[in-house]
C-alpha cells in the first residue's frame, strides 16, 4: 500500500469521527492546519468549552525526519540514526460532566485505546471492553487478551501504584504477519472508536452532578497529566521530535487539581472507582 493511500485513511478516519462528534456537540470544531519546519505538518480539530466537551481533540499527523528520537529507541536501540517517519490520528476527550469517561486514542505505529472513567459503570466498562475485543476478532482469539495486558501494563503509573484507568487495548512496535494485516488491524482499532465510546456519552451527559463530582473530576484528571508527562512515549516522542507543542499537549484537561494525602471516603463512589474499577480485571 502507498502512502498516499495510507494517508487518505487516517485523514477520512478524523473527518468521520470529528463528524460524529460534532453531531453530538452540537457546534464545530476548529480546524487548524500546520508545517513543521523539520518536515511535515498536520491538521488539529480542537473544541474548548462546549456543551458536552470541556476539551478535546482529534489530530491528525505527518511528520518526519533525519534521527530518531530517544524515546523511540529506548527499548529498539537498533533503529538509533535511522531516518523516520511517522504518520495517524491521536484522540483524546475531556467531558464536561464528570460521570461521562475521558477517553484516549491513538492509530499510527503507536496505537492505544483506553477509557478512563471518574465514576465507574459496569456496563459502560463491559461494553467498551467487548467492543475493543470484536475489533480484534478477526485477527485472531489470542490477540485481544495480549494487548489488553500490555495496555493495563502500559497505562501504569509506577510512582502511584495505580492504574490509570480500566484499561482497554494497546500495541506499538507491530511487524506480526506483513504490513497489510497490521494496517488492516490498525483500521479496525480506528473504525471501533465511535461504537466503543459514544453510547457512553449519550448514557451519561444528562446526569446531574454538582461541585463534589466536578472536585473529584480534576483530581483524578491530574492523574491523567502525571502520565502524560512522566510516562507516555507518545508525549515524549512528539516533544523530542520536535513536533508541534500545542498540538502534543492539547491531550492535557483545561481544570486540573492536585490534594496531599487524599483518600476517598469508605464506601462513597469515589472509593468505588479505586476498589472495583482500577485493578485490572477479565469485563467480558
Amino acid at each position: 500500500m502507498d502512502i498516499v493511500s495510507i494517508r487518505d485513511y487516517f485523514t477520512g478516519l478524523q473527518d468521520r469521527i470529528v463528524g460524529e462528534l460534532e453531531a453530538i456537540e452540537g457546534q464545530p470544531f476548529l480546524r487548524d492546519a500546520w508545517d513543521r519546519p523539520q518536515g511535515g505538518g498536520g491538521i488539529s480539530r480542537l473544541i474548548e468549552e462546549g456543551h458536552v466537551f470541556e476539551r478535546g481533540g482529534v489530530n491528525f499527523s505527518h511528520v518526519m525526519g533525519e534521527q530518531m528520537p530517544v524515546s523511540a529507541t529506548a527499548h529498539r536501540p537498533e533503529l538509533a540514526g535511522r531516518r523516520w517517519q511517522a504518520m495517524g490520528v491521536s484522540l483524546v476527550l475531556h467531558p464536561l460532566n464528570p460521570y461521562c469517561p475521558t477517553s484516549h486514542l491513538n492509530v499510527r505505529f503507536f496505537i492505544a485505546e483506553k477509557l478512563t472513567p471518574c465514576y465507574g459503570f459496569e456496563d459502560d466498562a463491559r461494553h467498551f471492553h467487548q467492543t475493543c475485543k470484536n475489533a480484534l476478532a478477526p485477527f485472531g482469539p489470542e490477540v485481544h487478551p495480549r494487548y489488553k495486558k500490555w495496555c493495563d501494563d502500559y497505562f501504569f503509573l509506577k510512582h502511584r501504584n495505580e492504574a490509570r484507568g480500566i484499561g482497554g487495548i494497546f500495541f506499538d512496535d507491530l511487524n506480526e504477519g506483513g504490513f497489510d494485516r497490521c494496517f488492516a488491524l490498525t483500521q479496525a482499532v480506528g473504525n471501533s472508536f465511535a461504537t466503543a465510546y459514544l453510547p457512553l456519552i449519550e448514557r451519561r451527559n444528562d446526569m446531574p452532578y454538582g461541585e463534589r463530582e466536578r472536585d473529584f473530576q480534576a483530581y483524578r484528571r491530574g492523574r491523567y497529566v502525571e502520565f502524560n508527562l512522566v510516562w507516555d512515549r507518545g508525549t515524549l516522542f512528539g516533544l523530542q521530535s520536535g513536533g508541534r507543542t500545542e498540538s502534543i499537549l492539547m491531550s492535557l484537561p483545561p481544570i486540573v487539581k492536585w490534594r496531599y494525602d487524599w483518600q476517598p471516603a469508605p464506601g462513597s463512589a469515589e472509593a468505588s472507582l479505586y476498589s472495583n474499577f482500577l485493578p485490572p480485571r477479565d469485563w467480558i
